[in-house]
């Protein structure tokens, strides 16, 4: 799964609980949190949708790494390839 194919899922999660949300709108680098009002319970609930729609376990030590749609996108991609490693014969 590529970067772009991230974003999209990250959006599509983040649209669950902020369909006010406008990917538009969003600076990647800048902190989600501040652009997008969510509280704790809709972070969770966000965290919850990436892990159901990639099968990726993101451990609440890990929260603080999502802080920005950057952050994020590389968090999962790293978290991804390293699944995708595991997966290998021989691994």
């Amino acid at each position: 799964m590529n970067d772009a194919e991230i974003r999209d899922v990250v959006f599509r999660a983040l649209s669950r609980v902020a369909p006010e949300a406008s990917p538009a709108t969003l600076v990647p680098g800048d902190p989600l949190r501040d652009q997008v009002d969510i509280d704790s319970m809709d972070f969770l609930n966000f965290v919850v949708a990436l892990h159901e729609r990639l099968g990726v376990d993101i451990p609440e030590a890990d929260y603080a790494k999502l802080g920005t749609i950057d952050a994020i996108v590389g968090y999962l991609a790293t978290r991804l390839a390293a699944k995708a490693a595991s997966a290998l014969p021989g691994a």
